[in-house]
């Protein structure tokens, strides 16, 4: 499968952002999708995921009453409603697919995601 993210920018604390993460292929309903970032000099990080049906749904401490992530599966698409943004949540951020297909959980490990997008620059500024 093939991920495409766009969404990302330059936007001033407080502000908003959404996410978009196209896949391409006839599976993409069946596996959870995740979100993760990746901060200059940091190790990536899981933001949110969203398992197959949207009925499992976790967040990173950091974002969770912030960040929203939901999927339309007729489209091929997940997205992440990022409110509030501040200027650590500056990031590449990746969209990525679980390994499993009609998980009933989320997973957060970026061992557990197999299919990657090439990342989305996200720049909040002070």
């Amino acid at each position: 499968v093939q991920l495409q993210a766009s969404g990302g920018g330059l936007v001033q604390a407080g502000g908003s952002l959404r996410l978009s993460c196209t896949a391409s292929g006839r599976t993409f309903d069946s596996y959870t999708m995740g979100w993760f970032r990746q901060a200059p000099g940091k190790e990536r990080e899981f933001v949110a995921a969203i398992n197959w049906n949207g009925g499992s749904i976790g967040y990173s401490d950091s974002v969770k009453g912030r960040f929203t992530i939901t999927r339309d599966n007729p489209k091929n698409t997940v997205y992440l409603q990022m409110n509030s943004l501040k200027p650590e949540d500056t990031a590449v951020y990746y969209c990525a697919r679980n390994k499993r297909r009609y998980s009933l959980v989320v997973f957060t490990p970026s061992q557990e995601y197999d299919d990657w997008g090439q990342g989305t620059l996200v720049t909040v500024s002070s």
